[in-house]
């Protein structure tokens, strides 16, 4: 039996509700036309704290002992996970530090800070998050929530294929974002219990594929930090309860490089009226360049992770394409 079973899923979108948002399903017209599929998009760039991640993170916190909540919470995330757990531990009233990386996302340490978290930078390319948390921990006693590699995180990500799947229950694919896993596992694991012949696939960046290669070979590969516009799945390795619910649940994990997510987001933004941010491309961005091939008329559900991207950030990357 996996670390997270469905049940745990149905149990954290009741601890959840008071606190995160009901997102809602799109359709466009023009994108079935473009890919010939049947496309419906979970909009998860209208969540709280505008991505996924507030699911998971609330979902964690708030099943802390007392002792737990008054040393409070500290984790390692680049951006999103950062602010759901920031704004978590606030509506909580508990203390909370994020080690953030010093090349992160503007809009996403302004949002970290303004719920009140400490912040502690870090080089993502020349030191080891998970170790700066543990020292803090060490000396602090705060409680590690890592950002994927969690059983209550995986759970709180579920809810999203779960209201999803309630909205189109007859979806034939559903396609996740991947990172370090917790999203993709969690889909994994509620769609499957929901409809066990639909197709799992999980997205990740071309430059950071450790997940494609980890599922090929069925062991986790580490690699370098990927330089990658995605820097929500800028992840070196997926986690151990990820990997084992991705390696048995999951159909295929397929790769997007960098020009087919700036695709993706003009899109989004002209099709659709939509801002999302590179990494909530990912699905999108597969199917418009081919990275994922499905037949005609396939009833596909794409997950947009999260919409935390810059005015500036987003334009640069659009008129890149010109």
């Amino acid at each position: 039996m996996h670390a997270v079973v469905f049940e745990d899923i149905v149990t954290a979108a009741d601890r959840i509700a008071c606190a995160v948002n009901k997102t809602p399903v799109l359709t466009s017209s023009a994108l079935n036309a473009l890919t010939g599929l049947d496309l419906h998009f979970k909009c998860e760039n209208f969540q709280r704290v505008g991505a996924f991640k507030m699911r998971g993170a609330y979902n964690a916190l708030s099943q802390f002992d007392a002792d737990q909540k008054r040393h409070g919470v500290v984790t390692a995330s680049s951006g999103n996970h950062a602010q759901a757990i920031a704004c978590s531990a606030r509506l909580l009233q508990m203390p909370a530090t994020i080690v953030m990386p010093a090349d992160a996302p503007v809009i996403k340490i302004a949002a970290t800070k303004a719920y009140g978290a400490e912040v502690r930078f870090y080089d993502r390319y020349q030191e080891n998050r998970e170790s700066i948390c543990d020292e803090i921990a060490a000396h602090s006693g705060m409680t590690i929530i890592p950002p994927f590699n969690h059983p209550h995180v995986i759970a709180g990500q579920g809810t999203v294929a779960l209201e999803f799947m309630q909205e189109v229950p007859d979806l034939e694919v559903i396609c996740a974002p991947l990172g370090g896993g917790g999203l993709l596992a969690g889909t994994a694991i509620a769609a499957k219990a929901l409809q066990p012949d639909i197709r799992v696939i999980g997205c990740e960046p071309l430059a950071g594929n450790d997940g494609q290669q980890s599922f090929q070979k069925g062991e986790i590969v580490q690699i370098d930090t990927p330089k990658t516009i995605a820097d929500g799945a800028q992840t070196q390795a997926l986690g151990t309860l990820t990997f084992d619910i991705i390696r048995s649940l999951v159909t295929d994990v397929v790769a997007v490089d960098d020009p087919a997510l700036i695709q993706a987001m003009q899109l989004y933004a002209e099709r659709m009226k939509i801002w999302v941010e590179p990494t909530g491309c990912l699905g999108l961005g597969a199917l418009v360049s081919g990275a994922l091939q499905l037949p005609a008329g396939t009833r596909v559900g794409v997950i947009i992770s999260g919409g935390n991207v810059d005015a500036t950030r987003f334009l640069q990357l659009i008129q890149s394409l010109r």
